[in-house]
């Protein structure tokens, strides 16, 4: 489970990300980060980053889709120290990761999530 202070749950917050945010697609999954990094608050604590999670009912029935949600949280939760603080990261479920194990869903968020920020290759 992801920490209060981690999750996403604004309608507002999810737009941003997915809006303005730059994206990395996989076979199973799109990720949209928006990074928070604020050159002007400096001095100020900067806010956590946050994840929110978007599954659909193409994914699968309500079974599927929660077991594909707690795999993805459960993932993002392990990573959130490599997110910039402030970030806002989006990770939506394509279709086929209703059939995906769970090394498979980490193996194309850590793609995705190298992608966007610029890291070298694990």
């Amino acid at each position: 489970m992801l920490p209060t202070e981690n999750r996403l749950r604004r309608r507002e917050d999810f737009a941003a990300a997915v809006r303005r945010g730059r994206r990395a697609g996989r076979p199973l999954l799109v990720v949209h980060l928006r990074s928070g990094t604020d050159p002007h608050a400096l001095g100020e604590d900067a806010p956590p980053a946050r994840a929110g999670f978007v599954v659909s009912k193409a994914t699968g029935n309500a079974v599927v889709r929660n077991r594909v949600k707690r795999r993805l949280r459960h993932l993002v939760r392990d990573r959130l120290s490599a997110l910039p603080p402030g970030s806002l990261v989006v990770v939506r479920a394509l279709p086929g990761a209703g059939e995906a194990d769970h090394r498979e869903l980490a193996r194309d968020l850590d793609a995705a999530l190298q992608r966007l920020l610029g890291g070298p290759p694990s």
